[in-house]
């Protein structure tokens, strides 16, 4: 297999490395040649280890897994595999937690015990699934579900199993029980799968995890249902995602659909998402431990893909302590998110995220946000809620700066765009470019350095059209659109560090073009 996507993007100062595909022999496998039996019931556990070893004693090749519906544990891939499941195939992995044993693996920016997920590899290199067949985790045997996300028709059915702790349903009673014990293994650095035993049925595992791997490739394969995250590959070279479909419940705790986690060189292009959690997310690891480890997700490029549901259609964070760099999301459309573009950090991360690039994004029936900076990320981590308070700078604090976007369409959001930056670190260096948005609320920037809103188009319900608060060299340049009949004020600028404040060609309704300055940044705004 051959990739030529190595490219150069005069709106971006970064060029797209090539990235290398698998290099995968010819020879072929079918499960069904070593005992496997599609019926749903028979266990193939043993098929497919016996159909893995002999590709791999023949130096490697392609498993082929037919039609049917194919019972396994967990399949532990090989390099120069490809793993190929036909039309009609459905890979169901087992509900039995004692086919999973504890692994040293990583979950949330930690490395960490879970337990082995459905289809694991570490160090490989030259792997690939294939197929337009469906790889199905089981995840409603792992899960917790809370009561708030299902009906009452719903809820009442499910707690007729399991166990109930006030709003949570639990599977079994030693997944409920197992947070306080595996939190206090990890605050301890405790790494050893024995001491986690007794919080196994805690231990979801991702749907796929690929770590430290070199040349992989999905192609075609639905990956569903899935314990926790779906598709996370950490810490490896050389991605492609393509033609896939990922899918979650909406109600599925950690429902992740894909998390690109300190992974360099990754395409990802013509997926479908619609998921209970993020839906396309880059980390690259949680607070000192993502700092010492020091690897950057970097160098991917992600296009023409769909996301239907997720709490965000693309995310950066909150884990990005190892920093984010050179990422190009292009061609998207997010339906129904709760935030459509999102970056979430808190103080006590650290790393760097720039150089990111988003251009012909169209977004419908945001719940939230449609563009969202927060550093602010569920008032945890020692952020509190967005004040003046000023923390020192060090290399906890999260730096975000050189983001850039345009050609972005939003049709219904709470706020068109947001922006809460930390006193000490304001965010810095976006420009937002032929944008255009209807929403109840417009653009809400806090502590932003060196914004420039050019040729933006918004539409509110509710409030100004604009807020800024703390925000210094600040240019907006036609911006068109009208405010809410009840408020006739354009822009709300305040705070005493704000400053050099330009306005320039203004195009809205003649009766939305009020300033208004307070506390502080009285005449920081000037008019052009």
């Amino acid at each position: 297999m051959t990739n030529t996507t190595k490219e150069t993007n005069t709106a971006r100062n970064w060029t797209m490395p090539e990235i290398e595909l698998p290099n995968i022999p010819s020879a072929s496998f079918t499960i069904t040649d070593f005992g496997a039996v599609g019926d749903g019931v028979t266990d193939n556990t043993e098929a497919f280890r016996k159909a893995i070893a002999a590709c791999t004693e023949a130096g490697g090749g392609k498993v082929i897994i037919p039609a049917g519906l194919w019972l396994t544990g967990p399949i532990q891939l090989a390099s120069r595999l490809e793993l190929h499941a036909q039309a009609g195939a459905t890979v169901l992995f087992s509900r039995n937690f004692d086919d999973y044993p504890l692994v040293l693996s990583t979950f949330e920016g930690w490395e960490t015990v879970r337990c082995l997920s459905p289809l694991d590899g570490e160090e490989l290199e030259d792997v690939a699934i294939t197929g337009s067949g469906v790889f199905d985790g089981n995840g409603d045997a792992w899960r917790y579900v809370k009561k708030w996300k299902l009906t009452e028709l719903q809820w009442n059915k499910l707690i007729k199993t399991g166990v109930v702790d006030g709003d949570n349903w639990w599977p079994t009673e030693q997944g409920m029980n197992g947070a306080k014990l595996v939190d206090r293994l990890i605050s301890e650095g405790v790494k050893d799968p024995k001491a986690f035993e007794p919080a196994r049925d805690y231990l979801r595992p991702n749907l796929l995890s690929l770590r430290r791997c070199k040349r992989l490739l999905l192609d075609g394969p639905t990956f569903q249902n899935s314990p926790a995250w779906n598709v996370h590959p950490w810490a490896s070279e050389h991605v492609t995602l393509r033609n896939l479909t990922i899918r979650n419940p909406w109600y599925g705790q950690n429902g992740d659909g894909l998390d690109l986690e300190s992974c360099r060189y990754a395409l990802v292009e013509n997926c479908t998402f619609d998921v209970g959690d993020d839906a396309i997310c880059m980390k690259s690891g949680k607070d000192k431990e993502g700092r010492d480890r020091g690897i950057p997700s970097e160098y991917i490029i992600i296009r023409n893909c769909i996301v239907y549901h997720g709490h965000g259609g693309f995310v950066v964070g909150s884990e990005m302590s190892g920093g984010v760099r050179c990422v190009e999301v292009s061609d998207c459309t997010f339906m129904g998110t709760d935030i459509g573009i999102r970056f979430k950090t808190a103080r006590g991360r650290g790393g760097v995220v720039e150089d990111i690039l988003m251009k012909n994004i169209r977004m419908i029936n945001i719940d939230g946000e449609a563009i969202s900076f927060s550093m602010f990320y569920e008032g945890k981590e020692g952020s509190g809620t967005l004040s003046e308070d000023k923390h020192p700078v060090t290399e906890e604090t999260p730096v975000f700066r050189n983001l850039h976007m345009e050609d972005i369409v939003c049709t219904g959001a709470e706020i068109a765009f947001l922006i809460k930056g930390l006193v000490e670190m304001p965010m810095e260096g976006l420009t937002l470019t032929r944008y255009k948005a209807i929403a109840d609320r417009g653009v809400e920037c806090a502590n932003a350095a060196h914004l420039a809103l050019t040729d933006v188009d918004i539409q509110v319900k509710e409030g100004p059209m604009v807020k800024l608060h703390q925000c210094s060299d600040v240019r907006i340049t036609r911006m068109s659109g009208c405010g809410s009949e009840a408020d006739d004020r354009f822009l709300v600028a305040s705070g005493n560090r704000t400053e050099n404040i330009v306005v320039d060609s203004l195009a809205t309704c003649d009766s939305h073009r009020k300033i208004e300055e307070l506390n502080g940044a009285e005449g920081k705004v000037q008019m052009k």
